[in-house]
């Protein structure tokens, strides 16, 4: 089975992601190993959705390498991937929109499931939007609240509240008032960065796979493992 890989790459690493396994990545220093890690990430992925992939040969083919400004080692990307500007078949929609929400309740099982929120996790470090989130709460707060951001930037207007899933599937029902939706159009939203309801999806995953990895790690690592629910099957 073949994934298909964009490499994004500048002197601070390099973010290779799967097109055709949404939300699938792997960072790194090196090109070699930032590949390696997307297959590793790929076998988390599969259990998370319940696939048996055991008996496949997979093959990483990079179909795109682009140089980026942005801070790959820590940054969100900002490019569209070819196939997230193509029109959507209404079970490919339905796949994007099973996987965002399902992502969205499995970090909202994850957060509930954290003894103490408030706890701090982790030590202080400055990332590309401020300092990075400490507590449980933060964490979560700052993931519930890339609803609006995304949805916005494809011209749906939703809030952030009462939870990450509530939101989400308001912003979805939202979107489906729009007859044209499968088009898919790409819109050129904040920053001159475009967007599509699949680049929407795909993001949805990653950003939210990214923060329940810490998550996860951290809040395992402070209260135990047994006290954590690992909705997404990370490994420690």
């Amino acid at each position: 089975m073949k994934i298909e890989a964009v490499l994004e790459f500048n002197d601070k690493g390099y973010l290779a992601q799967a097109c055709n396994f949404p939300g699938v990545f792997g960072r790194s220093l090196y090109k070699e190993e930032a590949l390696g890690k997307l297959l590793e990430d790929l076998k988390v992925y599969c259990q998370w959705l319940g696939k048996d992939f055991s008996r496949e040969i997979f093959e990483v083919v990079v179909v795109k390498e682009i140089k980026s400004d942005l801070r790959v080692e820590d940054a969100d990307t900002d490019v569209i991937f070819d196939n997230e500007k193509e029109p959507l078949s209404p079970a490919k929609y339905q796949e994007l929109k099973r996987l965002a929400l399902k992502s969205a309740e499995d970090f909202l099982m994850l957060y509930n499931s954290v003894p103490d929120q408030t706890a701090l996790l982790a030590s202080p470090r400055k990332t590309f939007y401020g300092e990075v989130p400490r507590s449980a709460q933060a964490m979560y707060e700052h993931t519930k609240n890339v609803n609006a951001y995304y949805f916005g930037e494809i011209k749906v207007k939703v809030g952030n509240e009462p939870d990450i899933l509530a939101s989400r599937e308001e912003g979805f029902k939202l979107l489906e008032e729009n007859p044209d939706l499968l088009a898919n159009k790409v819109f050129v939203g904040s920053y001159n960065e475009l967007w599509s309801l699949a680049k929407v999806c795909r993001r949805f995953i990653w950003h939210d796979r990214i923060h329940a990895k810490a998550l996860y790690r951290l809040a395992a690592k402070k209260f135990g493992e047994d006290q954590i629910a690992n909705s997404f099957c990370f490994r420690l």
